[in-house]
Parts: structure tokens; C-alpha cells; sequence
């Protein structure tokens, strides 16, 4: 009996230490996939004035050994504390934004042991944002009137996509015979005279020009 009772504590150790290091290698990857954008921390909350043993891409400006934060302390007091949290808003210590994840990771019995923490740096996917937002915005108020397809492109896109339904499919789905139909009731139509109309109607068929030309025949 004796000896089954000391057992227990180096068993518990040992399971300790192996999670540990699956935590880290975890941590390690993350860091080395979301650099440099993303914060990977890894927290030991069984250690909580000493919590932090790992962290990768600091953007914080913690360090290893640091303790734990109020997430990490309230996961100790409640082990019914959420056990992910995802995409919560942040902020390092100089007050750039960052948005966060923290995932919970609990023992055998139940309790937190360990935290893995992600905190993404949203400056300069806010710089990105603005810019993209400036460079796709278009005055549709006071520009001019203008359309860059070729006179008569609109019809015969109009008049595949109807052939296409009268037969409930789709342009691209349509097989060899839909196609040369199709054709047939373009020409009489008068859309095979549209300059580059071969082009049009292949780029709307998903197909090749020679494609358009052979199904022609």
C-alpha cells in the first residue's frame, strides 16, 4: 500500500511533464505558422505567479516566467469557466488592438492545468483594410456612363443563360448537342455578328474557342 501511495505522485508528475511538452511543441508550431502576425503563449496554471512558460512571436513584451493574467486566474477559481474563447477583443500594453483566443486545458480531474493563448496584432491588417476599402471604392454617382464589354456581349450572355434554364441547367453544364443548339439558335439570332462573339460565348460556356468553333460546324 505504501508503496502504491508514492507511486502516485511521480505517475502524476511524469503525466504532468509529457503534456507539457505536447503544449510546447503545440505552441511551437502555431508561432512558427502565424508568425509574425500572432502571439502564441502557453500558460501553466497549476504555477499561477509563474505561469507563462512559453511564449513565441512577443508582441506583449512578457517573458517566460511572468505570472498568470485574469483569464488564467479565473480558469483556476471556476473549472467551469469556459473552456475556449474565441476572437475576443484586446489590447497590448502600448494600445494596439489585438484580437484573442485563449483555450482551457484541463487535467483528469477536471481542473485547469494550462492555458494556450493566441493574440493576433491588428495594425496592419487595419492599415490593409483601410487601404483596400480607399483603392475598390468607385463614384457611381458622378462618373460617366461607361461599360467595357464589347457592344452586344450583354445579349448573348442573356440569351445563353435563358437557353441554359429552358433546359434547368447551368451554361457550363451544358453537353455537346446543348451546345450546338445553342449555337444554331445564336446565329439565327444574329449574335455570331458581334465582334469577338466566339470569345464571349466561350469564356461563358467555360469552354475553349475552338471549342465554340467545332460545336459551329
Amino acid at each position: 500500500m505504501s508503496r502504491s501511495k508514492s507511486a502516485a505522485p511521480g505517475k502524476s508528475a511524469a503525466e504532468r511533464k509529457l503534456l507539457f511538452d505536447q503544449l510546447q511543441q503545440i505552441a511551437q508550431g502555431l508561432g512558427e505558422t502565424l508568425a509574425p502576425f500572432c502571439e502564441v503563449v502557453l500558460h501553466d496554471l497549476t504555477d499561477p505567479k509563474q505561469a507563462i512558460v512559453a511564449i513565441h512571436n512577443n508582441l506583449s513584451g512578457r517573458k517566460v516566467g511572468q505570472p498568470a493574467t485574469e483569464l488564467g486566474l479565473a480558469r483556476i477559481a471556476d473549472p467551469d469557466y469556459a473552456q475556449v474563447i474565441s476572437n475576443y477583443a484586446n489590447s497590448f500594453a502600448d494600445g494596439r488592438q489585438a484580437k484573442s483566443t485563449s483555450i482551457g486545458i484541463k487535467g483528469a480531474d477536471g481542473s485547469y492545468v494550462a492555458a494556450l493563448c493566441l493574440n493576433v496584432d491588428l495594425t496592419l491588417f487595419q492599415g490593409l483594410q483601410s487601404a483596400i476599402g480607399q483603392f475598390v471604392s468607385v463614384d457611381a454617382q458622378n462618373g460617366p456612363r461607361e461599360s467595357l464589354s464589347p457592344v452586344g456581349a450583354d445579349a448573348i450572355r442573356a440569351h445563353i443563360d435563358q437557353f441554359a434554364a429552358r433546359r434547368a441547367t447551368t451554361p457550363r453544364a451544358l453537353n455537346t448537342e446543348d451546345r450546338r443548339a445553342l449555337l444554331r439558335e445564336l446565329r439565327d439570332a444574329g449574335c455570331m455578328q458581334v465582334r469577338r462573339s466566339s470569345d464571349i460565348i466561350a469564356a461563358h460556356l467555360g469552354v475553349s474557342r475552338a471549342t465554340v468553333y467545332a460545336d459551329a460546324r
